[in-house]
């Protein structure tokens, strides 16, 4: 079975919050709007950009959530510390992900009170506007792909469309009215 490509950036860090690894899609969130093959010293670039934007000093005990803004995508950046093999350090490694977020749309909010969408039903056209398949909105919501094909065909029916495209449509209609 193969893995679907992630669409989350993944940072590790050692205790010296020097980079470790990284997935592609971390390096092009963090190096945008240059390309990656074009920064020299690309690890000294990344890590410098990891400590002015994704960590805070001191680093507060909360919740280690912070966002992110990478050109217009703005992204929720989770710090996770890591104790490597049982061996604590006052500064533990961390891990990093870099999830994409929506951000508050009127015309979304206009569009489920227009056609009366449920929590959940408007959570599946945010996530299908972002791009994301039926299994990615299932696991997202933690629900059947089966389910998902459902709240979009009752979303389809509440809006007189018949294709997923023509809900994304109606809410691109709506944004550009707005």
């Amino acid at each position: 079975m193969a893995i679907a490509p992630s669409r989350s950036g993944f940072l590790l860090l050692d205790t010296s919050l020097n980079l470790i690894a990284s997935n592609p899609e971390a390096v092009q969130i963090l190096s945008y709007p240059s390309k990656p093959d074009r920064i020299k010293q690309l690890s000294v670039f990344l890590s410098d950009r990891i400590r002015t934007v994704l960590v805070d000093y001191p680093s507060p005990g909360g919740n280690g959530i912070k966002e992110y803004q990478s050109g217009r995508r703005r992204y929720v950046c989770r710090k996770f510390q890591i104790d490597c093999n049982g061996r604590y350090s006052p500064q533990p490694a961390l891990a990093m992900i870099l999830e994409r977020t929506a951000t508050p749309d009127l015309a979304l909010e206009e569009i489920c009170r227009q056609f009366a969408l449920t929590p959940r039903e408007r959570e599946t056209v945010e996530l299908l506007v972002q791009g994301l398949t039926t299994k990615e909105i299932a696991n997202r919501l933690s629900i059947s792909p089966n389910t998902v094909k459902a709240f979009v065909r009752i979303v389809m029916v509440k809006m007189s469309v018949s294709t997923r495209s023509g809900i994304v449509g109606r809410l691109t209609g709506a944004r550009a009215l707005g």
